[in-house]
Order: C-alpha cells, then sequence, then structure tokens
C-alpha cells in the first residue's frame, strides 16, 4: 500500500509514520516535502510564500510518482494545496493562484494513494505548541484538509480510503494498522 499522513502541523504526523514504521517493518517513509527541499538546498520564506508551497506541492507529487509500494509519505499534494489556500485567502498575503492547474497536476497522483490518515486538531493538543506559532493558518488548514478529504470538495479522492486518527498514538498506530490488515486481499 501507498499511504499518505495528512493534516496540519504540530497534528502528530512525524510521530504517527516514525511508530507505524516500527510496527510495518516491511514500509519505508518519505519525509515531508519541505525537509526533502530543505535537504535539497531549497530555502522556504519565513512565513512562507505561495510560491514555496507550490514547490512542496511539486515535491510531493514527485515522490509519489517516484513511490514504490509500502511507502508512507509524511504529508501529501493535498496538505500543500490546502496551505497555498489558507494563506492565499488571508487579505494580507496579497496572492492568488489557479487552483484548477493544481487539482490538474496531483489529480493522477493522488489516485496512486491506497490511503490517506487524516489527523484532525484535537482539543486538547497532543503536540505542544510553540508560542510562536500561527494557530489561525493551524486551524485554517485543518478546515480546507476536512473540506478535501470529508466532502471531497475538489473532486480528486474517487475511491481513495481516507481514515480519521484521533486519540492517542497506541490508539492511532492501532486504527491504521486495521485498515492495512482489513485492506488485504
Amino acid at each position: 500500500m501507498r499511504i499518505a499522513v495528512s493534516g496540519t502541523h504540530f497534528s502528530g504526523k512525524s510521530t504517527l509514520v516514525t511508530s507505524l514504521l516500527k510496527e510495518l517493518p516491511n514500509y519505508i517513509s518519505v519525509d515531508e516535502p519541505y525537509v526533502l527541499l530543505e535537504q535539497e538546498g531549497y530555502e522556504c520564506g519565513d512565513p512562507p510564500i505561495l510560491e514555496d508551497f507550490e514547490q512542496h506541492f511539486e515535491r510531493s507529487i514527485a515522490v509519489i510518482q517516484e513511490s514504490q509500494n509500502n511507502t508512507i509519505f509524511d504529508r501529501c499534494p493535498l496538505d500543500c494545496l490546502a496551505y497555498a489556500l489558507a494563506v492565499t485567502e488571508d487579505s494580507t498575503f496579497g496572492e492568488t493562484f489557479d487552483i484548477e492547474s493544481w487539482i490538474q497536476k496531483m489529480e493522477d497522483t493522488i489516485q496512486r494513494l491506497d490511503l490517506i490518515i487524516f489527523i484532525p486538531i484535537e482539543y486538547r493538543d497532543r503536540i505542544p505548541l510553540p508560542a510562536s506559532e500561527d494557530l489561525k493558518l493551524r486551524v485554517s488548514v485543518d478546515e480546507k484538509l476536512q473540506e478535501m478529504m470529508f466532502e471531497d470538495s475538489l473532486a480528486v479522492l474517487k475511491t481513495i480510503k481516507v481514515l480519521e486518527v484521533t486519540g492517542s498514538l497506541q490508539e492511532r498506530v492501532r486504527e491504521v494498522k486495521s485498515q492495512i490488515i482489513d485492506a488485504k486481499p
């Protein structure tokens, strides 16, 4: 299976990926696009601008296209799109983008995924947030991802299963493992 772990920042994606790898030794993981680009020398703005999210989006598409079975991705193109939507709807950002071209670019690639694990914001947060964190952006991205995942607001998910996981890390791992076992032929 190709599995993407999706959610806003500080939701526990990377922690879940690390724990899943311990439980699923025949799987490999792919870091989130931000980390991959940073390792390749790309310098993201602080705060990031639309061009940064477009680079993350393109890198996410590439790693999925290059992937093999039994891969767990920390983020997928939908995450990058959610961030782009969230920052461009902020009136202070001042940029717009052609969402249709982004959808066209990712449509075929997203179909290579077998499962998207969505981690929503939980109230009480399970990950400590830095005081400097942009809480408005975090909530906006979470809302956008929920619309994309559960309402299929972009009409790109088609047959891709989306599993929302909440609770402790152990509960999240158990839910994912159960889904993987149930999906085996």
